[in-house]
């Protein structure tokens, strides 16, 4: 049987199809692969025009620019426990954590949990009270589940201010009168000999004073290595981690739950250090952030050991 005049027609248009879709690869390879970037922006460096490519670095990052985090707000004073999520929601909002304090809270009465009143700050009330009728929980997760797809921005907004008011809720690992002996930053390092970031700060412990978890917690890691020396990992929550280096005796173990205020290791120098002294680290969803932001009065800097 011959074949019918739409088969050949398609067949007709094979051709230009395959080509349409040649140059669709091509375009993508030019406008969007750190190749064509390099490509584009050397022939701007030769014929003396302006390049639209973006920055190399950007394409190892999902292909987007992240833009860079706005510091957070120095504290004019210490933040009242009760308080905590409102100064993460106003970090987020740009607002003061004071103002914004009452309002939470009468959301948070109208609508059964404080989580719900965060969603209501940031998604709208109405949206918020849907999730407590929808969801099993009153937990932000769970309310997040029960809004619809178009509710991500918000969403993850209030997870943000959620993380941020758990740094705030944190207390300190050892007395505020042991100063800290190398601060957060870029530096030279006291023993490599090489710039690199200091993912915490290291404060003078002396040896075998007790170490104190900053909030309630689950153990993510108690182990020991060559260059951290005896660790603690504590996972609070909410993308808030910190961690505790170079002690002497864990007092935890891996899974293990523990309490604010509980000791949870004895400080010391095991690892890669200078001295007896302890790393203290808060990550924010996988990200080191100096922990003296959440702080209003930080210890004083002396010279002492470090790693």
């Amino acid at each position: 049987m011959k074949e019918t005049s739409p088969v050949l027609e398609m067949k007709e248009k094979l051709p230009l199809l395959e080509l349409f879709l040649s140059a669709l690869c091509l375009w993508a390879a030019w406008y969007h692969t750190p190749a064509g970037a390099l490509v584009r922006t050397a022939g701007a460096f030769v014929f003396g025009t302006r390049s639209t490519a973006r920055p190399l670095l950007a394409y190892f990052g999902a292909g987007t620019l992240v833009p860079p985090r706005p510091p957070l707000p120095l504290l004019a004073g210490p933040v009242p426990p009760a308080q905590a999520l409102a100064f993460g929601a106003a970090a987020v909002l740009d607002g003061s954590g004071p103002e914004l304090a009452p309002r939470l809270r009468a959301l948070s009465q109208r609508l059964g949990s404080d989580d719900a009143a965060l969603l209501a700050i940031f998604c709208g009330e109405d949206a918020a009270r849907f999730a407590v009728d929808e969801a099993r929980s009153m937990a932000l997760d769970d309310l997040a589940r029960a809004l619809p797809p178009r509710s991500e921005a918000c969403i993850a907004r209030a997870a943000q201010a959620a993380m941020l008011g758990g740094a705030y809720a944190l207390g300190w690992p050892l007395p505020e009168t042991v100063p800290i002996t190398s601060p957060f930053g870029v530096r030279e390092h006291p023993l490599l000999g090489q710039r690199r970031l200091h993912a915490g700060i290291d404060l003078g412990a002396s040896p075998g004073m007790p170490v104190r978890a900053v909030a309630a917690a689950v153990v993510r890691r108690a182990s020991a290595d060559g260059i951290n020396g005896r660790i603690l990992v504590l996972d609070h929550g909410r993308g808030v981690v910190t961690t505790y280096c170079h002690n002497d005796v864990l007092l935890v173990r891996d899974g293990q739950r523990v309490e604010r205020g509980q000791v949870v290791a004895r400080s010391g120098s095991s690892g890669l250090t200078t001295g007896p002294h302890l790393h203290y680290q808060i990550d924010l969803a996988g990200e080191p952030v100096d922990p003296l932001r959440f702080r209003a009065h930080a210890p004083k800097i002396a010279a002492g050991a470090s790693d």
